[in-house]
């Protein structure tokens, strides 16, 4: 696998689109950090998914800065940051789809990609209008924490060390 460089971590004490459809946006700060510390089978501490329910498989959402530059290209989207897709990790130079049904590890903790974040509706008023259609297929993964331990950004030799998906 090539080298993943992590760019950006953000935690949210709230949703602001998750259980929202049919209301307003939350208005639930995004902090961006130096470190995140994932919880085997809880999700990051200190966010709006940590203990969320047993097993989610949300616990953690990566998404790709590639991804976002390109959109924003696309659109003539100018001066707004990935955060704005309200996923924890930003990454750099890895294929998050084929990590689907794979377990991975990053900066020494280990985590089972399980799905894609399918971009909803809320995307085109956090981003802009097209937004939504233009991250079909590609809106980031959602993954369970298999291990314990902290995501630092800036990490340009970590890489993402991958096998099938099967049970620790």
């Amino acid at each position: 696998m090539p080298p993943i460089s992590i760019e950006h971590l953000y935690i949210s004490p709230g949703h602001n689109f998750f259980g929202h459809h049919g209301q307003p946006a939350g208005a639930n700060p995004l902090r961006e950090v130096t470190e995140i510390e994932c919880i085997a089978g809880r999700g990051v501490r200190c966010d709006r998914f940590f203990d969320y329910k047993e097993g989610y498989k949300g616990q953690i959402a990566f998404f790709s800065s590639e991804v976002f530059e390109d959109v924003c290209h696309a659109l003539g989207i100018r001066d707004k940051t990935a955060g704005l897709t309200r996923r924890n990790v930003i990454t750099r130079g890895v294929d998050l789809n084929a990590l689907i049904g794979k377990n991975f590890s990053v900066q020494g903790i280990e985590f089972e990609g399980v799905e894609e974040c399918k971009p909803c509706y809320w995307m085109d008023l956090a981003i802009g209008p097209g937004a939504e259609g233009a991250l079909q297929g590609r809106g980031g993964l959602r993954a369970r924490i298999l291990t314990s331990g902290f995501l630092r950004i800036d990490s340009e030799t970590s890489r993402p060390i991958v096998s099938s998906a099967t049970s620790f």
